[in-house]
């Protein structure tokens, strides 16, 4: 399977201009994998680069920013940190705030297991959780320990947000226009909606040139 339209390096790099180690090592990697995954089409396309560049910056970051300080980690997670003080300990400790925040979820451990910090975001599409790496550890072949590098590499942050795509159906919210649907099924809920959406626009526009 190809894709219907010219999809081009050019046309990438008005896209991710900012992109980790240069736009063409993505493009390779894109039009090696988007096509094996059904995503062929401009709009799918589109909501693809459009997702995963919000969830990235731009293809700039593969792992999840904690660097949060104790007023916003209260901000943020009210119910883990139900005061400034409670969240003081943690204060721009990256590796103590992912074991407090998801411990005890998402498969992971608990808090002192360390695993919250192991399997925290990674990827274009923040893969999180020790039961998301499992999955996609178990359909790639590997084991979930060589995962969370393997997910950091651009091969391996393209591959891990295809299969997390098709996993959750996620072209079919793309053909039906649906962004909300597809934003709540990506990140549990609406945060950056209209980035997301204008990073959309800005894509179906730049492919369909």
């Amino acid at each position: 399977m190809s894709f219907e339209f010219d999809f081009t390096q050019d046309k990438l790099a008005h896209l991710i201009p900012k992109a980790k180690g240069g736009v063409g090592a993505w493009y390779n990697e894109l039009v090696g994998l988007l096509p094996i995954f059904e995503i062929n089409t401009v709009g799918r396309v589109a909501a693809f680069i459009a997702q995963t560049a919000h969830e990235s910056g731009g293809y700039t970051a593969l792992k999840e920013n904690l660097n949060y300080s104790a007023e916003s980690l209260h901000k943020v997670w009210p119910n883990r940190f139900p005061t400034v003080e409670s969240a003081q300990p943690y204060n721009r400790n990256p590796q103590a705030i992912a074991n407090k925040v998801y411990g005890g979820r998402m498969g992971n451990g608990d808090e002192s297991s360390g695993e919250g910090w192991l399997y925290c975001g990674r990827g274009l599409l923040q893969l999180t959780g020790k039961a998301n790496y499992s999955a996609f550890s178990e359909y790639a072949g590997m084991s979930v320990e060589d995962a969370p590098a393997y997910i950091e590499t651009p091969r391996g942050a393209v591959h891990s947000a295809c299969w997390f795509w098709f996993s959750n159906d996620l072209n079919t919210y793309a053909d039906a226009g649906d962004f909300v649907g597809m934003t709540k099924r990506i990140n549990g809920g609406t945060i950056g909606l209209d980035d997301r959406i204008k990073h959309y626009n800005h894509a179906v526009e730049v492919l369909q040139g």
